[in-house]
């Protein structure tokens, strides 16, 4: 059986900043409103990864 990659806390965690993001509602570090897809995610799993939630290691491209 697979192996669960994110624990609940960190989807959800990620669930309620890509809903930031689609209301329009999420802004980036330096204040900056964000409108990419990709860096929505990387903001959601980095607040979790803050928050010690269960996060897997990115894998590395060859």
């Amino acid at each position: 059986m697979a192996e669960k990659k994110y624990s609940d806390k960190a989807q959800e965690k990620v669930g309620k900043v890509m809903k930031e993001y689609k209301e329009g509602k999420l802004k980036s570090g330096s204040g900056d409103k964000v409108t990419s897809r990709k860096q929505a995610i990387a903001i959601g799993i980095s607040e979790a990864k803050e928050e010690g939630l269960k996060i897997p290691k990115q894998k590395k491209s060859k």
